[in-house]
């Protein structure tokens, strides 16, 4: 079966999420040596940014595995996106400065977990 466009969109936006926790945690990891310096300690700085590294390399392997139509990566990719639009609600709700972000944030999950679920890709994921 030929994989839907949309299942195609939302595997390149994981990716691009994934580029970005990986770069996040890199930038972290370079500028822990300058907190080291102010503040005579890194080490939560180090551990977030080492955390983010790992979860950006395993957000591209999820990614990767939603192009091979992958049960799995689908269901991973809906619960972090369900948890998206959960955050990007609660933006909207619980801080009125952040209402645009949380907007946006929100209707990129749906989006993504729609594209996810329409007919075609559930045949694609069906096999």
């Amino acid at each position: 079966m030929r994989r839907p466009g949309g299942v195609t969109l939302v595997a390149v936006i994981v990716w691009i999420s994934g580029a970005l926790q990986i770069i996040g945690g890199v930038i972290g990891l370079i500028t822990a040596q300058t907190t080291a310096e102010v503040t005579g300690s890194a080490g939560s700085v180090v551990t977030t940014s080492i955390i983010a590294i790992v979860l950006g390399v395993v957000t591209i392997v999820v990614g990767a595995a939603l192009l091979r139509g992958s049960q799995l990566a689908r269901v991973l990719t809906t619960i972090v996106l369900a948890l998206n639009l959960i955050g990007g609600l609660y933006l909207v709700i619980g801080t009125p400065s952040n209402v645009l972000q949380g907007i946006l944030n929100a209707v990129l999950a749906l989006i993504g977990i729609v594209l996810l679920y329409t007919r075609s890709a559930n045949a694609y994921f069906r096999g």
